[in-house]
């Protein structure tokens, strides 16, 4: 396939600041938290960012951490817990202030992720509820990750299209209940990968280190681009993917990897 018809892909990781990367030797031995974005951004040029989804984010703490990135350097957010996890909250009060902490990071910001748990299912309360995450982060670049399989359907896609709102394009392993790997573009301005690894037995064990220990082949990084990543990438004007295999530092290994593959295109 031509390359000129190909759009740019930033790749990166699913968080940064895990301390067994050190262990693991992608950060050098002594390596404490503060400093590792600085080195994370000297090999790529992006990352999502993991603590939004645990924490509520805060301007103050975002004004530091651009702080330690360049200024080309981009983040992907996760939205907070608090409105896709635990909906039990005052959600507008948690919108407004997740609004207001994620506002420094504008003009370096991909996305931010929606990510939405397996059980949100399509009933009516949950489209009306997604409905008002998306009216309430307008103005943001928002991107949607599904994981109930009941979201696959083709009024789901028109109406991300409508709003130009990303639809999260996922590896995971092939359950029943989760939501399929889709190549649909639902915003041609970006698209979303995320990896997740393909330990289905992680998956089903409900541990989170199991459920992300996985390493991906080269084999299965190549069929990846030819089966899907080509294709997005002659629709959207960028694109970009996550690595979420964080365990033993596999995530930056299979990002730099899937760098290789492409640069070698």
């Amino acid at each position: 396939m031509p390359r000129d018809n190909l759009c740019p892909v930033l790749i990166g990781t699913s968080g940064y600041s895990y301390t067994e990367w050190v262990d693991s030797g992608f950060y050098p031995q002594g390596t404490r938290t503060p400093g590792m974005l600085a080195l994370y951004a000297d090999v790529f040029p992006i990352v999502e960012l993991n603590y939004t989804w645990y924490q509520m984010v805060r301007a103050e703490a975002i004004n530091r951490m651009i702080a330690k990135a360049p200024k080309s350097f981009l983040f992907a957010a996760k939205l907070t817990r608090t409105l896709t996890h635990e909906r039990d909250r005052d959600w507008k009060k948690e919108l407004k202030l997740y609004r207001e902490g994620v506002q420094p990071l504008k003009q370096q910001l991909a996305a931010i992720l929606i990510q939405l748990p397996p059980n949100f299912n399509r009933t009516i309360q949950n489209r009306y509820y997604l409905a008002h995450l998306l009216d309430g982060l307008h103005g943001f670049p928002l991107a949607v990750e599904f994981r109930h399989v009941s979201w696959a359907r083709d009024s789901v896609y028109a109406e991300l299209e409508e709003r130009r709102v990303t639809m999260v394009t996922v590896d995971a392993p092939s359950m029943p209940a989760l939501f399929p790997c889709l190549d649909v573009l639902t915003n041609p301005d970006l698209f979303f990968v995320r990896f997740h690894g393909r330990n289905i037995q992680g998956w089903q064990s409900g541990n989170m280190q199991k459920k992300f220990d996985y390493s991906y082949a080269k084999e299965e990084l190549d069929e990846w681009n030819i089966q899907h990543l080509q294709s997005l990438r002659t629709r959207a004007k960028q694109g970009v993917v996550f690595f979420n295999n964080h365990v033993r530092a596999q995530a930056p290994d299979n990002a730099k990897l899937l760098q290789s593959i492409l640069a070698e295109e």
